[in-house]
Protein backbone atom coordinates (compact mmCIF):
# COMPACT_ATOMS: atom_id res chain seq x y z
CA UNK A 1 0.00 0.00 0.00
CA UNK A 2 1.42 3.51 -0.70
CA UNK A 3 1.03 5.26 2.55
CA UNK A 4 2.22 8.57 1.65
CA UNK A 5 -0.44 8.68 -0.97
CA UNK A 6 -3.16 7.30 1.15
CA UNK A 7 -2.07 10.22 3.98
CA UNK A 8 -2.52 12.65 1.89
CA UNK A 9 -5.78 11.80 0.22
CA UNK A 10 -6.98 11.23 4.13
CA UNK A 11 -5.80 14.15 5.27
CA UNK A 12 -7.08 16.39 1.69
CA UNK A 13 -10.62 14.71 1.78
CA UNK A 14 -10.93 14.99 5.88
CA UNK A 15 -10.55 18.77 5.15
CA UNK A 16 -12.75 19.36 2.09
CA UNK A 17 -15.23 17.59 3.69
CA UNK A 18 -15.33 19.64 6.84
CA UNK A 19 -14.82 22.83 4.58
CA UNK A 20 -18.00 21.96 2.80
CA UNK A 21 -20.26 22.56 5.67
CA UNK A 22 -17.76 25.52 6.85
CA UNK A 23 -17.85 28.24 4.41
CA UNK A 24 -15.67 30.64 6.89
CA UNK A 25 -13.09 27.72 6.57
CA UNK A 26 -13.81 27.31 2.81
CA UNK A 27 -12.71 31.06 2.44
CA UNK A 28 -9.94 31.19 4.70
CA UNK A 29 -7.71 28.28 3.06
CA UNK A 30 -8.98 29.01 -0.95
CA UNK A 31 -6.27 30.90 -3.04
CA UNK A 32 -6.33 34.24 -3.29
CA UNK A 33 -3.48 35.92 -4.60
CA UNK A 34 -5.07 39.47 -3.07
CA UNK A 35 -5.24 38.29 0.38
CA UNK A 36 -1.48 36.88 0.18
CA UNK A 37 0.04 40.22 -1.43
CA UNK A 38 -2.03 42.51 0.57
CA UNK A 39 -2.45 40.49 4.00
CA UNK A 40 0.85 38.71 3.62
CA UNK A 41 -1.56 35.57 3.50
CA UNK A 42 1.31 33.11 2.47
CA UNK A 43 -0.11 29.96 3.48
CA UNK A 44 -3.03 29.89 0.68
CA UNK A 45 -0.10 29.08 -1.73
CA UNK A 46 -0.88 25.43 0.03
CA UNK A 47 -3.61 25.77 1.61
CA UNK A 48 -6.35 26.02 -1.33
CA UNK A 49 -5.15 22.40 -2.39
CA UNK A 50 -6.61 20.92 1.02
CA UNK A 51 -10.64 21.93 -0.58
CA UNK A 52 -12.28 21.87 -3.61
CA UNK A 53 -15.03 23.06 -5.22
CA UNK A 54 -17.75 19.97 -5.07
CA UNK A 55 -17.74 16.50 -4.34
CA UNK A 56 -16.80 15.40 -7.89
CA UNK A 57 -13.97 18.21 -7.76
CA UNK A 58 -12.90 16.24 -4.56
CA UNK A 59 -13.08 12.29 -5.72
CA UNK A 60 -12.24 13.00 -9.20
CA UNK A 61 -8.66 14.11 -7.76
CA UNK A 62 -8.29 11.90 -5.29
CA UNK A 63 -9.10 8.58 -8.04
CA UNK A 64 -6.84 10.20 -9.85
CA UNK A 65 -4.04 10.56 -6.99
CA UNK A 66 -4.78 6.79 -5.75
CA UNK A 67 -4.07 5.54 -9.99
CA UNK A 68 -1.05 7.51 -10.72
CA UNK A 69 0.45 8.43 -7.08
CA UNK A 70 0.36 4.86 -5.62
CA UNK A 71 2.87 3.88 -8.97
CA UNK A 72 5.42 7.47 -8.79
CA UNK A 73 5.77 6.67 -4.93
CA UNK A 74 6.76 3.35 -5.38
CA UNK A 75 9.26 4.21 -7.95
CA UNK A 76 10.49 7.23 -6.17
CA UNK A 77 11.08 4.60 -3.31
CA UNK A 78 12.90 2.30 -6.11
CA UNK A 79 14.94 4.75 -7.53
CA UNK A 80 16.07 7.22 -4.68
CA UNK A 81 15.58 4.53 -1.57
CA UNK A 82 14.50 6.16 1.63
CA UNK A 83 14.57 9.20 0.49
CA UNK A 84 12.13 9.12 -2.27
CA UNK A 85 9.44 9.67 0.46
CA UNK A 86 10.69 12.91 1.17
CA UNK A 87 11.23 13.50 -2.59
CA UNK A 88 8.00 12.24 -3.20
CA UNK A 89 6.36 14.86 -0.63
CA UNK A 90 8.32 17.51 -2.21
CA UNK A 91 6.59 16.36 -5.88
CA UNK A 92 3.19 17.06 -4.52
CA UNK A 93 3.83 19.90 -2.12
CA UNK A 94 6.06 21.94 -4.55
CA UNK A 95 3.30 20.98 -7.26
CA UNK A 96 0.40 22.52 -4.89
CA UNK A 97 2.83 25.65 -4.71
CA UNK A 98 4.69 26.00 -7.92
CA UNK A 99 1.29 25.70 -10.12
CA UNK A 100 -0.20 29.09 -8.40
CA UNK A 101 2.83 30.78 -8.90
CA UNK A 102 2.25 32.10 -12.78
CA UNK A 103 -1.73 33.09 -10.98
CA UNK A 104 -0.23 34.90 -8.47
CA UNK A 105 1.24 37.18 -11.05
CA UNK A 106 -1.70 37.58 -12.66
CA UNK A 107 -4.32 38.23 -10.22
CA UNK A 108 -2.54 39.54 -7.25
CA UNK A 109 -4.54 42.80 -7.38
CA UNK A 110 -7.67 41.30 -8.37
CA UNK A 111 -9.62 40.27 -5.09
CA UNK A 112 -12.49 38.28 -6.90
CA UNK A 113 -10.42 35.93 -8.17
CA UNK A 114 -10.12 32.61 -6.05
CA UNK A 115 -9.16 28.88 -6.67
CA UNK A 116 -9.14 25.79 -5.03
CA UNK A 117 -8.13 22.14 -5.32
CA UNK A 118 -5.46 19.86 -5.83
CA UNK A 119 -5.42 19.28 -9.56
CA UNK A 120 -1.77 21.26 -9.97
CA UNK A 121 -0.35 18.87 -7.66
CA UNK A 122 -1.98 15.73 -9.65
CA UNK A 123 -1.63 16.69 -12.98
CA UNK A 124 2.38 17.18 -11.41
CA UNK A 125 1.58 13.32 -10.14
CA UNK A 126 0.64 12.52 -13.34
CA UNK A 127 3.57 13.89 -15.80
CA UNK A 128 6.07 12.11 -12.91
CA UNK A 129 4.47 9.09 -14.08
CA UNK A 130 5.01 9.70 -17.76
CA UNK A 131 8.56 10.01 -16.66
CA UNK A 132 8.83 6.58 -15.90
CA UNK A 133 6.07 5.10 -17.94
CA UNK A 134 5.61 7.22 -21.19
CA UNK A 135 4.13 3.94 -23.16
CA UNK A 136 1.30 2.97 -20.36
CA UNK A 137 -2.12 3.25 -21.43
CA UNK A 138 -4.41 5.76 -20.17
CA UNK A 139 -7.97 5.61 -20.62
CA UNK A 140 -10.24 8.49 -20.53
CA UNK A 141 -14.12 8.67 -20.16
CA UNK A 142 -15.62 7.33 -23.42
CA UNK A 143 -12.86 6.65 -25.40
CA UNK A 144 -12.88 2.67 -25.80
CA UNK A 145 -8.99 2.49 -25.79
CA UNK A 146 -5.74 3.52 -23.87
CA UNK A 147 -3.58 5.99 -25.38
CA UNK A 148 -0.04 6.27 -24.74
CA UNK A 149 0.65 8.57 -21.71
CA UNK A 150 3.60 10.43 -23.84
CA UNK A 151 0.47 11.20 -26.55
CA UNK A 152 -1.72 12.01 -24.02
CA UNK A 153 0.61 14.46 -22.07
CA UNK A 154 1.52 16.12 -24.76
CA UNK A 155 -2.54 16.87 -25.75
CA UNK A 156 -3.24 17.78 -22.23
CA UNK A 157 -0.25 20.15 -22.13
CA UNK A 158 -1.59 21.86 -25.34
CA UNK A 159 -4.84 21.77 -24.22
CA UNK A 160 -3.94 22.94 -20.93
CA UNK A 161 -2.28 25.82 -22.50
CA UNK A 162 -4.71 26.99 -24.44
CA UNK A 163 -7.56 27.35 -22.28
CA UNK A 164 -5.70 29.37 -19.97
CA UNK A 165 -5.26 32.13 -23.08
CA UNK A 166 -8.73 31.57 -23.87
CA UNK A 167 -9.94 31.94 -20.28
CA UNK A 168 -13.39 30.56 -21.56
CA UNK A 169 -14.77 28.62 -18.10
CA UNK A 170 -14.04 28.97 -14.56
CA UNK A 171 -11.26 26.06 -14.42
CA UNK A 172 -7.70 26.82 -13.05
CA UNK A 173 -6.01 25.71 -16.95
CA UNK A 174 -2.59 27.54 -15.73
CA UNK A 175 -2.32 25.20 -12.60
CA UNK A 176 -2.75 21.93 -14.82
CA UNK A 177 -0.12 23.35 -16.58
CA UNK A 178 2.66 24.48 -14.64
CA UNK A 179 1.94 21.50 -12.07
CA UNK A 180 2.56 19.00 -14.83
CA UNK A 181 5.75 21.10 -16.39
CA UNK A 182 6.61 20.65 -12.83
CA UNK A 183 6.04 17.22 -11.89
CA UNK A 184 7.90 16.25 -15.51
CA UNK A 185 11.01 18.48 -14.46
CA UNK A 186 11.41 17.99 -11.18
CA UNK A 187 11.39 14.02 -11.83
CA UNK A 188 13.99 14.25 -14.12
CA UNK A 189 15.89 16.90 -11.97
CA UNK A 190 16.13 14.40 -9.45
CA UNK A 191 17.57 11.70 -11.78
CA UNK A 192 19.09 13.37 -14.88
CA UNK A 193 19.75 9.33 -15.95
CA UNK A 194 15.79 8.81 -16.66
CA UNK A 195 15.82 10.90 -19.40
CA UNK A 196 17.79 8.97 -21.17
CA UNK A 197 15.72 5.92 -20.39
CA UNK A 198 12.68 7.83 -21.19
CA UNK A 199 13.84 8.79 -24.67
CA UNK A 200 15.03 4.98 -25.55
CA UNK A 201 11.12 4.32 -24.84
CA UNK A 202 9.90 6.72 -26.69
CA UNK A 203 12.26 6.00 -29.76
CA UNK A 204 11.33 2.42 -29.85
CA UNK A 205 7.68 3.27 -30.01
CA UNK A 206 8.10 5.85 -32.80
CA UNK A 207 10.91 3.87 -35.00
CA UNK A 208 9.06 0.16 -34.39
Amino acid sequence: MPPVTLAIIGISSLVSIIAFGNTDLYKRLMFNAYDIKHFKHSYRFLSYGLVHASWIHLIINMMVLYSFGSNVELRYGMVFGVKGIFYYLLLYIGGIVLSTTPSYGKYKDDYSYNAVGASGAVSGIVFASIVFDPLSKIYLFLIPFGIPAIIFGILYLVYSWYMSKKNLDNIGHDAHFWGAVFGFVFTLALKPSLFAIFLQQILSFFLR
